[in-house]
């Protein structure tokens, strides 16, 4: 069955339709990962989007229920060049249109990705509506297309109550606001007991449960958006209690300590981006998923924080520690193995810094 991709700017893609056959209008955004779509579908940061694999071939090593990054795919759309039908992989129980279908997700294949991704470059990001009605009036779709935002997403994507995961080290308070699941697993195996709260818990809640340290997870859509969320977030600044902060969580705090953020023209979402560290100089290869980003010269003038890690390709900021504070944020994600485990080891920082307030 045909499917549509039509962009904003009157762009329209032909090709071959996958999954659900709804109409979905959403963000259209790119990800240069070569592998790991599983992960993307189910990253709770890409609520609201559409998301065009640049890799020419996807999901030839199919779907491993394991592997999802939350209970459910959170993608409004799937776009691919090639997709493999018939996946090869000893731990695949499942394909990818199947996959889409059972989620009622629409999804397109057989366009011209790389044309789409130049386009999204150009112009920066858009809004788009995949569709398999031939009969489709530009004149009609158009402003529905410009009119669309993301809006509250965070309340969507969060957790709808508190959960535990047992441990016998340090207790981490962790602010679900779209968190991947790699991210409670890689402080449970350091032996935290993590406890995992929805997006609008009051601090007070959190602080009332003593933690020894509080972990501000990634999360979608635009961060100005989360305004409650950031008027609790400077509560939790406010506190003695160590925070490490991800993507998300990154720039809600620098937002409620007086920071301000923007929007990227085409953000960065990929599995190879370059980080470099401005206390050691090292560079590491970082997993990203992002639009917005933190404006931290208004922090440094402030002497609120100064910037920690740097984009190597764009110089955009990619990380601030907090002066005086047991608190640094980091806007890549490094409980993902891009590296593979290039940046892991701020996990283990944090569990340091939990350790020096105990």
């Amino acid at each position: 069955m045909k499917a549509f991709l039509i962009l904003e700017d009157g762009h329209v893609f032909t090709g071959t339709s996958i999954g659900s056959t709804r109409d979905v209008i959403s963000e259209i955004v790119f990800n240069t990962s070569m592998t790991g779509y599983l992960e993307v579908m189910t990253d709770p940061s890409y609520a609201g989007q559409a998301v065009c694999m640049t890799y020419p071939l996807i999901g030839n090593y199919g779907i491993c229920y394991d592997d999802q990054e939350s209970r459910k795919p959170w993608v409004d759309g799937f776009i691919v060049r090639e997709l493999s039908r018939i996946p090869s992989n000893f731990r695949s129980v499942d394909t990818i249109q199947h996959f889409l279908s059972k989620h009622d997700i629409p999804g397109i294949a057989g366009i011209d990705t790389r044309a789409l991704t130049k386009i999204l470059r150009e112009k920066g990001t858009m809004n788009g509506m995949i569709t398999v009605n031939e009969n489709y009036d530009l004149d009609t779709i158009i402003p529905q297309l410009k009119a669309y935002t993301t809006g509250k997403v965070v309340e969507k994507v969060t957790c709808r109550e508190k959960e535990v995961l047992k441990g016998n080290g340090p207790k981490v308070a962790l602010l679900d606001l779209g968190a991947k699941r790699n991210i409670a697993r890689s402080l449970n195996e350091r032996g935290c007991q993590v406890t995992i709260y929805p997006a609008l818990t009051p601090a007070e809640e959190i602080l009332k449960d003593a933690p020894d340290g509080i972990m501000l997870s990634n999360g979608p859509g635009d961060p100005k958006e989360c305004t409650s969320i950031i008027g609790e977030i400077k509560k939790l600044y406010d506190s003695e209690v160590p925070i490490f902060a991800i993507c998300l969580g990154h720039q809600l705090m620098a937002l409620a300590t007086g920071g301000d953020t923007h929007k990227m023209k085409y953000g960065h979402r990929g599995g190879n981006h370059p980080v470099k560290d401005l206390t050691t100089g090292r560079v590491y290869i970082s997993s990203q998923n992002h639009g917005y980003v933190v404006d931290a010269e208004d922090l440094e003038a402030k002497n609120i924080a100064k910037p920690a890690f740097i984009n190597v390709n764009d110089g955009t900021n990619e990380g601030m520690a907090y002066e005086g504070k047991n608190i640094f944020t980091v806007q890549f994600h490094p409980e993902a193995c891009p590296g593979p485990q290039d940046s892991s080891y701020l996990f283990d920082r944090f569990m340091d810094m939990m350790g020096g307030n105990k």
